[in-house]
């Protein structure tokens, strides 16, 4: 169901359970000072003799989201992702893109790489600490993410004019540990709080408006409102959406 048009100062400190296009048609350009996101990892799309089919989902193994097999047909997800990054950059300058290289987000990835390549500002390698064992023999295990950072103001250079931290305090590898969200029983990829953390700290101020099209939970959302930003969610689970309004009511109690 589509959410009621809402006046844009509506838009501020609100999450829409809804698909984050239909939640996109409604904000308007550079609305958004910075988006912090991680889309789904595709990860039940497998290859069998040389040809893309979805895996048998067994929860306990394979399945991270409650209510969605995430196993959507490659050029599917290549054309959703390349319309939700297309949005993205029109209604906000800088957009930070979480995505992990698996065999069904690989192909996509790397067409995002370079379809997006001249607003492709920076890569980020999020080190997990460790890695889960690969689920085949003869498989890297995947230790880090990738955070594929995207701009329109100045995406030629490296340096974020807009960023907050000094010289040499920052650099591209972030060793940040996986979390399990208190209270959550149903997600098996929820953001760490620090990576939020570190990306608001560095490259916004107070007040600035944050959006997430891939809420999930609300790590996102829970960390703006701590640290003073206004945000925008998108979730289409029913489910996770109410776990984030009930964690947002008690947002100061989440964090340390």
């Amino acid at each position: 169901m589509k959410a009621k048009k809402v006046k844009n100062d509506q838009l501020l400190d609100s999450i829409f359970n809804e698909s984050c296009i239909e939640t996109m048609k409604r904000i308007p350009d550079n609305f958004v000072d910075v988006v912090i996101t991680s889309p789904p990892y595709n990860m039940n799309l497998r290859i069998r003799k040389g040809e893309y089919c979805s895996r048998q989902i067994v929860k306990e193994i394979s399945t991270k989201y409650e209510g969605f097999a995430d196993n959507v047909p490659i050029d599917e997800y290549n054309r959703f992702h390349t319309e939700v990054l297309r949005e993205l950059l029109r209604i906000s300058n800088l957009v930070f893109y979480n995505i992990q290289i698996v065999t069904g987000s690989k192909r996509s990835i790397f067409k995002m790489i370079g379809e997006f390549s001249e607003n492709l500002k920076e890569i980020i390698v999020w080190d997990k600490g460790h890695a889960q064992p690969a689920m085949q023999e003869q498989v890297l295990s995947r230790r880090s993410e990738l955070i594929l950072v995207f701009e329109n103001d100045y995406p030629i250079s490296r340096q974020f004019r807009t960023a907050t931290f000094k010289r040499g305090t920052l650099d591209d590898v972030w060793e940040i540990k996986r979390e399990r969200k208190k209270g959550v029983q149903n997600h098996g990829a929820t953001f760490p709080q620090e990576l939020i953390k570190t990306i608001l700290e560095n490259f916004t101020k107070k007040g600035d408006v944050i959006y997430d099209p891939f809420l999930g939970t609300g790590t996102t959302a829970i960390v703006s409102k701590k640290l003073k930003r206004r945000y925008i969610g998108s979730e289409l689970s029913k489910e996770y959406y109410n776990i984030c309004l009930e964690q947002l009511k008690d947002a100061d109690s989440l964090l340390e």
